[in-house]
């Protein structure tokens, strides 16, 4: 682990890995440094955005401290009670049968699988409200299509790696297409505009007859 400055307001902690992020950002959400403002969790590093004022060799200490407390602390292991959303999807997407062969499951599978586990939002990124999913079930880890989509609808529902995301906004995208949903993501006019923010926990619900 590295803590290093970022600009004058903030620093910058740059982890081993995903699981490592997630350790420390649930450690440091539960008890936040003092003279922190803001945390930005990303995919192995987390920002702190500091109050004016504030020290940064103070807060880079509690963030050592912290890291000490993260050790042996499940990756998935929420800081308090979670906020849950339930988000209904059609799967229909036109890549579910390609995810079907990649993973070797039925399509029908993929669904179950999809929605059987909880996932979690683990970061935002990309565009404005889109969240990266962690937790579900790891036979859905697929690879990105080799051809990217020069424009991928908005609601739509997508695998990659080891996340699922959904498209909040009409956009490029080389991600997995296997699903939509109707449920606006990002509204500039609601508090807060997104719907999927980091340690947001997400159950999916298949709303089509076929399956």
């Amino acid at each position: 682990m590295r803590v290093l400055p970022n600009g004058d307001a903030a620093v910058l902690v740059e982890l081993s890995d995903l699981d490592e992020m997630l350790a420390l950002y649930a450690t440091l959400e539960a008890d936040p440094p003092p003279g922190v403002a803001d945390m930005i969790p990303a995919a192995r590093t987390v920002t702190l955005v500091l109050e004016p004022g504030s020290d940064p060799a103070v807060v880079t200490i509690a963030v050592h401290g912290a890291a000490e407390q993260a050790r042996g602390r499940p990756p998935g292991a929420a800081s308090s009670g979670p906020e849950a959303v339930e988000i209904p999807v059609v799967y229909d997407g036109a890549d579910l049968d390609e995810v079907a062969k990649l993973t070797g499951l039925t399509a029908g599978e993929v669904v179950a699988a999809h929605t059987g586990t909880p996932w979690r939002v683990a970061f935002v990124g990309f565009a404005p409200g889109f969240g990266y999913l962690v937790g579900g079930d790891p036979r859905l880890r697929v690879p990105r299509r080799q051809v990217p989509r020069v424009r991928v609808p908005a609601g739509s529902v997508a695998l990659a790696d080891e996340f699922s995301g959904l498209y909040p906004v009409s956009s490029p995208g080389g991600w997995q297409l296997i699903g939509r949903t109707d449920m606006p993501l990002w509204d500039l006019e609601r508090d807060p505009p997104a719907v999927l923010r980091p340690g947001v926990h997400v159950l999916f619900r298949a709303t089509s007859g076929l399956w």
